[in-house]
């Protein structure tokens, strides 16, 4: 495989960086890139996705945002039109603690979405999420402003970016 950009894999820093929290959850990819890097962005909510755009159109260049949906499978918190917004807005990958749909559209996005699983069933309109809040999802908290590193092996989150930048790890 011919890549232009370095991968950096979770268990090459878990070895670096034995305090490194890693996430039970084995989510599975939906895009393009299996493997994505950033600032954690947080966001709570349970079977909407109300407030979803207004953050993801404040831009998301070097950051991953995580989504809680309390694992819901009912309902998806996202479909092809927010994944392709957050992909038009430079987001480094999105995470769902929950469900997706339009998983087809996501296939072809040059970036990195991962979710528990699908659903056909679009989000609840009515509730808000919080954004910028603490998240206890596969045995961790994470913080926003933390550091997330995803791949095929999982998702795990320090408080500072370890690796080094152009260097593969």
């Amino acid at each position: 495989m011919n890549l232009t950009r370095p991968i950096i894999y979770t268990a090459d820093i878990c070895d670096a960086h034995p305090e490194a929290r890693v996430c039970e959850i084995q989510f599975k990819n939906f895009a393009m890139r299996e493997d994505f890097h950033g600032l954690a962005v947080t966001f709570s909510t349970f079977e909407n996705n109300s407030g979803l755009r207004e953050i993801l159109i404040q831009g998301g260049a070097g950051k991953v945002l995580l989504v809680d949906g309390r694992a819901s499978m009912r309902r998806a918190l996202c479909g092809g039109n927010i994944a392709a917004l957050a992909h038009e807005h430079g987001w480094a990958g999105l995470i769902f603690n929950g469900a997706i749909r339009d998983s087809h559209e996501l296939i072809l996005l040059d970036f990195g979405v991962k979710a528990v699983g699908v659903t056909a069933m679009r989000p609840r309109s009515e509730g808000v999420g919080r954004q910028d809040e603490p998240l206890s999802i596969g045995g961790i908290v994470i913080r926003p402003g933390e550091y997330v590193y995803a791949d095929r092996d999982a998702v795990i989150v320090l408080p500072n970016a370890v690796h080094e930048r152009g260097a593969k790890q």
